[in-house]
């Protein structure tokens, strides 16, 4: 790449990383508005990449055992309408969404919905615990060092037996204010030294999903 194609790159990239500061209320304000607009949890839910998600961690559920989920951002609760669990607790910041999920699955007795905030909540008694801890495509979308590393503890601090991410795991430019691409992989080697990466499994093609599926287990599993 030429010189001058290089600074322009570079300028481009400082001008959007300015421009999101100037205009981007937080990726908590970002999805409430987004769902009280009427928008969705995006075409990741939706179509054969939602599927794709369904069928993996089902089959995770089944093969081994699972006996609760504790979803960690379960949005507009589409890709839930495709989960087969014993029992499932659903999280998000979004108080639309969790109004939303609420009404979508009153008649399930095995489905609960809780809306939360970081700095708002404490559960150093473990109440907020599942067999299982989920985190469906949230992470690239968690833009503030401080919410992604309060995230990142919680879901690791509400697993019981296995964590599952499905996410992306690349650092690089974001198109979007609203999404911020990191090596969560790396920070959980760090930062998470009673947790190893046990699977992993890439989508296929034909879902045209950038995330995979990734299987976290104790280091003494």
């Amino acid at each position: 790449m030429a010189l001058k194609q290089v600074l322009v790159k570079a300028a481009t990239t400082r001008a959007g990383v300015r421009l999101r500061h100037l205009t981007f209320k937080g990726s908590g304000r970002y999805w409430e508005d987004r769902y009280a607009a009427g928008g969705t949890s995006g075409p990741g839910s939706y179509g054969p990449s939602a599927q794709w998600k369904a069928d993996m961690v089902n089959a995770w559920v089944r093969e081994l055992g699972m006996t609760s989920v504790v979803d960690f951002g379960c949005g507009d609760g589409n890709q839930l309408s495709l989960a087969d669990y014993p029992r499932y607790l659903g999280l998000d910041r979004s108080g639309t969404a969790v109004r939303h999920c609420i009404e979508r699955f009153s008649g399930d007795p095995t489905k609960s919905f809780l809306k939360f905030e970081p700095g708002e909540l404490a559960d150093p008694a473990g109440w907020l615990r599942g067999d299982m801890a989920l985190s469906m495509e949230v992470i690239f979308h968690l833009v503030e060092d401080d919410i992604f590393e309060d995230y990142m503890r919680r879901l690791f601090a509400g697993a019981e037996r296995f964590v599952v991410i499905c996410s992306n795991d690349t650092s690089g430019d974001e198109l979007v204010p609203h999404e911020r691409h990191r090596s969560f992989t790396a920070w959980v080697a760090r930062e998470c030294p009673g947790w190893k990466l046990e699977r992993k499994v890439d989508p296929p093609a034909e879902t045209g999903l950038m995330s995979s599926l990734y299987l976290y287990v104790p280091t003494t599993a």
